[in-house]
């Protein structure tokens, strides 16, 4: 199992699946999986092991009851997104997994994560191109509902790209960073990006 918070200091994710930091208590965890109609690439709903069916504006409320624990930390909010191919009966298909991470800075997080299955060609290039866009996508439909709920003056947004500079990933960082900041977010690629990294890649 990888370090859930890889490249965030002192965080790991323990067996119960709980975020643990070295001098803090656990931290209660949510994970999420949004299902969503591939036709229309709507998001319906949320299923949360601990608290059941969530609905876009639940998991919203959730976000800010963590943040309104600790009302004089700050806070990142992350979306990053991961595959993994998998073959079964002689076809091919890939595993996108979205993550949505809310970071309070040095003391633990709480995520959320979507699940998507998509039968097309394995290619490099094409997957990172994917993961991108879901994570813009997602990021389109949850931040203008994260504004209305929750002061902009508390977090900072950061979409996460699984590509570094070592590796072949290293050709398409400046056409996804472009992308991303285009889109007007803050892109982080490895080391850095560990919200897909680690956190959507667990669950692919």
């Amino acid at each position: 199992m990888n370090s859930l918070l890889q490249y965030a200091p002192r965080y790991t994710l323990n067996a119960r699946g709980f975020l643990r930091a070295s001098n803090w208590s656990i931290l209660t965890t949510s994970m999420v999986q949004i299902i969503t109609d591939e036709s229309t690439n709507a998001i319906e709903e949320f299923y949360s092991p601990t608290k059941g069916v969530l609905s876009v504006d639940q998991m919203i409320f959730d976000i800010s009851n963590f943040m309104d624990e600790d009302i004089a930390s700050f806070y990142t909010l992350i979306i990053g997104t991961d595959s993994q191919i998998k073959h079964s009966n002689g076809s091919t298909e890939v595993d996108f997994v979205t993550a949505v991470i809310v970071y309070r800075q040095q003391k633990g997080a709480r995520y959320f994560f979507r699940k998507e299955k998509q039968h097309k060609k394995p290619v490099l290039r094409d997957r990172i191109y994917t993961e991108t866009v879901m994570s813009l996508d997602l990021a389109k439909v949850l931040v203008p509902q994260i504004r209305e709920s929750i002061s902009q003056e508390k977090y900072d947004l950061e979409i996460h790209i699984d590509v570094g500079p070592n590796g072949p990933t290293r050709e398409m960082i400046k056409e996804v960073v472009g992308m991303v900041t285009g889109s007007g977010y803050v892109a982080k690629t490895k080391p850095e990006s560990w919200g897909a990294s680690s956190v959507a890649d667990k669950h692919t």
